[in-house]
């Protein structure tokens, strides 16, 4: 650019100036020379296109805008005005470059919400799809109430929660607008079991835990009280004594026991110390929140076990029973608890007596007590001890029946036939009910006069009625001794003519055994052939299904054994044709020395088979 031209556009400037000047003033400047005006310009700000401003106004102006207006960039917590509300959304002024938006939806909690009231937001958009600045105030909230949550965390503060609903194992309580968790064993000192009476209602809390990975807050109701329990509990175990008498509250009921509320210390109060009467769980005569005297039995050292009683406060039921009541009385009872070896029977409140097993039948035959009657029931029992220092009562049932054995030997004499059910077993016999207290034993070698019994198990089953017959009877020992065969005639007596020895009969091997083989004769017997007995007249010898003659060779009915041989068969066909030669040369003449030799040799070989 050439210094005419600068001149040229200098004085057009000059020019507009001048005449700006005269518009907006009304005094007139005293005219400026082509060479001052020159000298004074800002070149700098006519290169830069830019006018320069003076620092300490820019600093000013710096301050303005950090003072009025908001970076829409940061993610702090701001408050806004509320300049505008639609039916879906509020607008709010943040002093931005442009009003931001809210949905109604985040002021649920605030339905009472117009223009002109503050609220806290955060950016949440800076500029949306339509270039509209979007804003949040459920996120301020939250950000704002973990902030105050960790303060009231770290100071220890009392915080006011509301409580929303129930979950699993507690409550959901809004603190500050963020939802934290109160366990059902931080609701109060004492066991909850009604959740529900605490939904929708404020209550004061302190902040226990906070988890910051995963935003979890836990809070306790509980620990508000326990410093004031703490106290009272100091106080009430310092005055405790053995002996003493104190008001409590059930607070939990088990198996074994009650726990007693006495005001913030806890008592134990044993099912047996419970009542006088013996009874199956503390739930039959105790609730929950009920309130009753106790007694304090005993306690450790530091008090912290305590054992309290209830059942001390009243008389005890043997001090209470009748002078009148003796031995041999019949009274009746109701039946309490069954053991293996009896049962307790209470014959007046709170007072037992014990029947023995052996005592509830004339039966010698021992079985258990359930067998003869269950928990319940009404019972006449005979009173045979009394103890009254021991506070011990023995009692008998079976001496309201008569002893069956009294006339045992009419009802049952020896050759007499009866129907029994089998008891039980042994190894040596079976033990037989003819009636109740009357037992008897049945040997096993009287249980059948055929089969050889190992186990009685083999041959009957327990509770199987059996006809039995009367072998013997001890009346002074009490004792019966019974067969069952014996009601049969014996059938090895018929067989001892049917199998005799020397009886030939046919019949098929069973089966091949170690020293022989087995033949099936009939129900009864299994008659045996030894292996040398085996042999056929061919030299080979019989297998199993093989049928054949046999001839007895033993037969023994003590020991039920039957012995067959098939080789004896033909050896006896053989004697018998050479005693008919024998007899056959005896009456013709013999005409050779030879033939006398020959006969005599087999005469000499049949006798030598006779004798083995």
């Amino acid at each position: 650019m050439t210094d005419d031209h600068v001149n040229e556009e200098v004085q057009a400037e000059t020019v507009e100036t001048s005449a700006i000047q005269d518009e907006s003033t009304e005094s007139s400047a005293p005219t400026q020379t082509t060479e001052e005006f020159l000298e004074n310009f800002d070149w700098v700000s006519y290169e830069e296109a830019a006018e320069s401003v003076d620092e300490a106004k820019y600093k000013e102006f710096e301050k303005l805008v950090q003072d009025n207006f908001v970076d829409t960039q940061q993610t702090d917590v701001i408050k806004g005005t509320v300049t505008h509300m639609t039916d879906r959304e509020a607008i709010i002024d943040i002093n931005a470059k442009s009003e931001g938006v809210i949905s109604l939806n985040e002021f649920r909690y605030n339905p009472d919400l117009k223009v002109g009231d503050i609220v806290e937001v955060i950016v949440d958009i800076r500029e949306d799809k339509t270039g509209q600045l979007v804003l949040s105030h459920r996120k301020a909230r939250v950000i704002m109430a973990w902030d105050r949550v960790n303060e009231a965390h770290d100071k220890n503060e009392v915080v006011t929660g509301f409580v929303k609903c129930r979950t699993k194992g507690g409550m959901i309580v809004d603190v500050f607008g963020i939802e934290a968790f109160l366990p059902g064993s931080q609701i109060d000192v004492k066991p909850i079991r009604d959740y529900d009476q605490y939904v929708n209602k404020n209550m004061e809390f302190k902040i226990v835990k906070i988890n910051h990975e995963f935003k979890n807050v836990v809070v306790s109701h509980k620990a508000l009280i326990e410093a004031d329990i703490e106290e009272q509990k100091k106080e009430i175990i310092g005055q405790l004594e053995k002996g003493q008498v104190l008001e409590g509250t059930v607070k939990n009921i088990t198996s074994y026991g009650v726990f007693i509320d006495l005001g913030g210390v806890d008592g134990l109060v044993h099912i047996t110390d419970l009542s006088w009467n013996r009874i199956n769980h503390p739930g039959e005569i105790l609730e929950l929140d009920q309130k009753l005297n106790v007694v304090i039995l005993d306690f450790d050292d530091d008090k912290s076990r305590i054992q309290l009683g209830v059942k001390q406060l009243s008389q005890h039921p043997w001090e209470a029973l009748s002078e009148d009541l003796k031995e041999g009385d019949v009274v009746d009872g109701k039946v309490a608890v069954i053991a293996d070896y009896g049962a307790f029977v209470e014959v007046a409140l709170g007072v037992e007596g014990l029947v023995h097993v052996s005592e509830m039948s004339w039966s010698t035959h021992m079985r258990s007590a359930q067998d003869f009657v269950k928990v319940g029931d009404e019972v006449k029992v005979s009173i045979l001890s009394l103890d009254r220092e021991e506070r011990k009562m023995s009692l008998g049932m079976k001496q309201l029946s008569t002893d069956p054995w009294t006339d045992i030997t009419t009802k049952y004499p020896v050759g007499s036939k009866h129907k029994g059910v089998i008891r039980n077993f042994t190894n040596f016999g079976v033990f037989v009910e003819l009636e109740e207290g009357i037992d008897g034993l049945i040997y096993i070698s009287d249980l059948s006069w055929t089969k050889k019994v190992k186990h009685p198990s083999e041959v009957v089953t327990v509770g199987q009625e059996l006809e039995v017959i009367v072998l013997e009877l001890d009346v002074d020992g009490r004792k019966l001794s019974l067969g069952h065969k014996q009601i049969q005639d014996n059938p090895w007596d018929k067989y001892s003519k049917e199998f005799s020895e020397g009886t030939t009969l046919t019949s098929t091997i069973e089966e091949i055994v170690d020293k022989g083989a087995t033949v099936v004769l009939n129900e009864d017997i299994t008659a045996f052939v030894p292996n040398r007995h085996l042999e056929k007249e061919d030299g080979n010898k019989l297998k199993k299904g093989d049928t054949a003659e046999f001839k007895v060779i033993e037969f023994n009915k003590d020991y039920k054994r039957v012995v067959l041989s098939h080789s004896a068969v033909f050896k006896a066909m053989e004697q018998e044709n050479v005693k008919k030669a024998v007899k056959k040369a005896s009456k013709n003449e013999v005409s050779t020395l030879g033939d006398l030799d020959a006969l005599a040799n087999l005469k000499k070989k049949m006798n030598e088979e006779e004798k083995g």
